[in-house]
């Protein structure tokens, strides 16, 4: 099921039918890729392949509203079905299964499709089964329905073959060595279509894991048809069919069963299902590199591979105090080596007891000793100095025992296209299973474990920053991230994201690192199939640690997120803090999180007497390391400025880490009357040059002539934008995008309501969310930049390279935002509408965007509150129009001055 980049409604010509006389329409909705046919089409195309038995498997689901619940847009179980399975790849044709998607189908492709439900579909496959002399199987359902089976198809169909029938227990569908006893005995039956009625979204998931190892050409994902089949259940009358109240009848049957799916679970994915089109994103490649040409030395069993030379994976771990895990450690790494060439890096954190000296007794093992207490992300960078030439690097916890095999599991997880991470499976020393699968931390999430901790563990996902489904711990499936306890990362990423963010010391560093993979374009995989028994000692326990926990989980919504999220954030973080207070452990957090001064009393990196500090104690303003793991990408920034004295300090200090990694930045003050030019000249490695009109593109064409270096981010002055996020700009760029801007956030301290209103509503606008304009900083490769030319001599800039390149040429990146300063009152907004409007009519552009914008705004209203601001919104709109109208040709730049007023010269840098 990999994705297509094509709009969401577009409708081609694609799909397993393609190559045959039943091709299908694709098309996306809820990000799922969904076959359109008719009811002879889709029979036609499975019977097709199913004689020819070439190629995967083809695997047939059936989308309804349940489906779009677990592997649409949101769901748990989104791209779980993208990846090649341990088995074998498997093609999928996903076919139109409830009213909602018909209804959304037919209205976007001005055509009526019709449900093709498994129940109906299921007799006239097996009369062509029957016809063309294919065997059939089913899997699933209870035994009695097997034998209910066996008694009534006979009678019905006498020609048709049964190659059995097998209904295994629950509990040992994830069982691994289970499923290999399966499969094979499915495969000696020569199954040809193997009807899967596991119930969702258990049966899609098998059928991925293990679908190609049954060596069935089709596998029918199709629920209930096995009990349908043998009258066990009875269909729905006709009159509750023509009005789309099967679901009803089916609920009225099964109440306690069917509740959740129909009342809890479905009207979300109703929504999720109307949602605006929107552009599907093709994967960003992950390996930037080929593998070695000289193939990798066969490895030595039970011997480390040498800091020289090539290693599969490369083991970083970090030890402090550890003496008593590490012969349990090494032992599980030794096995390893019967598979693969395993390199092994301790970086020790001035451990006190016998850690170093556990650690000296293996020759083969590199250790380097820090000096200090760096702390986990540190410690990884240290340790990531000794990573040598190897195909991946695996971030391990001291008090881990890898399982055999596991290695070898999550290297070939990686292998797959579009997999940059790889977290394993982790048990406690009991045996049961570690809930270390996380969701991207949010207010909601924070809200929903701050009340109900690990009770309701059955709670929405937008409640529960925990995954603690326990089959979401049973088959490969896509994450947001997982504790860092053990993570695989392919080596090419690595180098690409850089250093961990030492401002954490511990905690919260791994949910940044897996952030910064995922803006990378990286897909971060569970693999259960790795295993690995955690003993949750390694980094310590106390009320300080503790405290450090919940403060890390503020810091890190601080590095992505705007002021009024951070508050309400870390409101719901202070709550749960609050309710646990007469828990252990957490009376040290309330105090912390209230005061910023008891939090530099909390745990942080010790370093070496004489050596600089890598960290700060916010890491709002701190940033990755550049030097871990490969240099930073090569690029220009050119910065115009006209009369910004008051920001350009700010915004320069911003960028003291790639100047100081070798990023050239050139500030052109065009028509300065201030000391803009003498604030950037105070900067170290900052080029200033000074021209006398007043034009932003004339600064960016003189920027232009004497920048050296492609490919080049413009940046207005007054923006600010972390290290990171030129990082992702400059590698987008060098990897093929044309042009890019940056994620915006927006900085509305201190704005009054009106003005808030409004950019409460903008942000609905679909241009806000996919032009380059509105960042105030986009980006161009050198192939763009050679087409553009000169600009011309234009207010919006960024207006007419937006309508200088085609849509598909134009990427918005999901990286770290750039924050925008914007005006606290009417006045600032009125300038800044002015002149903004004034620019959409000097390219003709007012029309379009009117449109579009009215469009955008009235789809947005939800209630009372989205109502008020998109009237303001339409009145500011109007007002900014006509005061563009009435200004002269000669009308000097407006900008707005309320967000100028006050501001420091010298901010410290970060």
């Amino acid at each position: 099921m990999a994705k297509f980049g094509k709009r969401t409604g577009t409708a081609v010509p694609t799909g397993p039918g393609t190559d045959s006389t039943h091709s299908s329409t694709r098309l996306v909705l809820a990000d799922m890729q969904i076959d359109l046919l008719t009811a002879a089409g889709a029979v036609g195309t499975i019977v097709d392949r199913a004689r020819r038995a070439q190629g995967p498997p083809l695997a047939v689901a059936s989308v309804n509203l349940d489906h779009l619940h677990y592997f649409g847009t949101g769901g748990r179980w989104v791209g779980a079905l993208d990846g090649c399975g341990r088995s074998g790849p498997v093609e999928w044709l996903n076919m139109v299964d409830g009213a909602p998607i018909a209804a959304r189908a037919s209205a976007l492709t001005q055509r009526q499709w019709p449900r093709l439900a498994g129940s109906d579909l299921i007799n006239p496959l097996l009369d062509q089964c029957e016809e063309h002399g294919l065997s059939v199987g089913f899997l699933g359902g209870a035994p009695q329905t097997h034998e209910r089976l066996r008694q009534v198809l006979p009678q019905l169909r006498p020609k048709l073959r049964i190659a059995g029938c097998w209904a295994p227990e629950r509990g040992l569908l994830g069982d691994a060595a289970a499923n290999r006893e399966l499969t094979a005995e499915i495969a000696r039956a020569r199954v040809d279509v193997l009807v899967v009625g596991l119930g969702k979204p258990r049966q899609e998931l098998w059928i991925a894991e293990n679908g190609a190892a049954t060596g069935a050409p089709v596998l029918l994902a199709f629920g209930a048809v096995v009990d349908f089949l043998a009258g066990r259940i009875q269909r729905a009358p006709d009159w509750a069919a023509a009005n789309s109240l099967e679901w009803a009848w089916r609920l009225a049957l099964e109440p306690r069963r069917l509740a959740r799916r129909y009342l809890v679970q479905g009207p979300p994915a109703y929504v999720r299902l109307q949602r605006p089109a929107g552009e599907v994103a093709p994967a960003v490649p992950v390996r930037e590199v080929p593998p070695p040409a000289a193939p990798s030395p066969a490895p030595v069993p039970h011997r480390f591979a040498p800091a020289d030379g090539y290693a599969d994976v490369c083991v970083l771990a970090v030890t402090h105090n550890n003496a008593g895990d590490i012969p349990d450690l090494i032992a599980s790494l030794r096995a390893e080596t019967e598979d693969l060439a395993v390199r092994v890096a301790v970086a020790d954190n001035s451990s006190s007891d016998s850690t170093v000296a556990e650690l000296a007794a293996h020759p083969d093992v590199l250790v380097v000793q820090t000096g200090g207490n760096l702390g986990y992300a540190g410690g990884i960078n240290a340790a990531a100095q000794l990573a040598g030439d190897a195909g991946a690097v695996l971030v391990l916890n001291p008090d881990l025992r890898v399982r055999r095999g596991a290695l070898l599991a999550m290297l070939e997880r990686l292998r797959q296209p579009g997999t940059g991470v790889v977290v394993p499976l982790l048990a406690d020393e009991d045996g049961s299973t570690y809930h270390s699968l996380r969701r991207e931390p949010s207010i909601t999430r924070a809200l929903g474990d701050a009340l109900a901790g690990r009770r309701l563990s059955r709670r929405p996902g937008w409640l529960s920053e925990i995954e603690y489904d326990a089959e979401a711990y049973v088959y490969a499936h896509p994450v947001d991230w997982a504790t860092g306890a053990a993570l695989l990362v392919d080596m090419p990423l690595a180098r690409r994201l850089g250093g961990w963010n030492e401002s954490f010391f511990l905690y919260s560093e791994e949910t940044e690192y897996f952030r910064r993979a995922r803006a990378a374009g990286a897909q971060i995989w569970f693999e259960p199939a790795a295993s690995m028994v955690h003993r949750r000692g390694g980094s310590g326990s106390s009320d300080d640690l503790a405290a450090l926990m919940a403060v890390n989980r503020v810091r890190y919504a601080q590095l992505y997120r705007g002021r009024g999220y951070v508050a309400a954030f870390h409101a719901a973080v202070l709550l749960s803090e609050m309710l646990r207070t007469g828990k252990a452990g957490h009376h040290k957090a309330v105090p912390a999180l209230l005061l910023p001064g008891r939090r530099r009393r909390l745990p942080r990196a010790q370093h070496p007497a004489g050596t600089a500090a890598a960290s700060t104690a916010d890491p709002s303003t701190a940033q990755p390391r550049t030097d871990i793991l490969g240099s930073f990408p090569e690029g220009s920034i050119i910065i115009p400025c006209h009369n910004e004295e008051q920001v350009i300090g700010s915004t320069l200090d911003a960028l003291a880490p790639v100047i100081a990694a070798g990023t050239e930045v050139i500030v052109v003050c065009n028509g300065c009357t201030d000391d803009s030019a003498g604030q950037a000249r105070t900067r170290t490695g900052v080029r200033v040059l000074e021209l006398d009109e007043a034009s932003k593109t004339g600064a960016i064409n003189a920027g232009n002539s004497a920048a050296s270096r492609w490919p080049r981010l413009y940046l207005d002055a007054d923006i600010r934008v972390r290290p990171e996020t030129v990082r992702a700009v400059f590698e987008a760029l060098a990897t093929g995008s044309l042009a890019v801007r940056p994620a915006v956030d927006y900085d509305l301290d201190g704005a009054g309501p009106l003005v808030r209103s409004y950019y409460r509503a903008r942000r609905h606008l679909p241009a806000a969310r996919q032009a380059l304009w509105g960042a105030g900083a986009y980006a161009l490769s050198a192939e763009a930049g050679e087409r553009l030319g000169l600009l011309p001599a234009v207010v919006a800039d960024d207006l007419y390279v937006e309508r200088f390149f085609p849509a598909e040429e134009k990427t918005v990146l999901d990286c770290p935002p750039v924050l925008v300063r914007l005006p606290r009152d009417v006045p600032g907004l009125l300038a800044v509408l002015r002149r903004t409007y004034r620019g959409n009519a000097e390219q003709g552009a007012l029309g379009s965007t009117a449109l579009a914008s009215a469009a955008g705004i009235l789809g947005a209203v939800r209630g009372p509150r989205s109502a008020f601001d998109a009237a303001v919104y339409t009145a500011f709109t109007i007002a900014g129009r006509r005061m563009a109208a009435a200004a002269g040709t000669e009308t000097p730049w407006e900008r707005d001055e309320s967000t100028r007023a006050g501001k420091q010269q010298r901010t410290v840098a970060s």
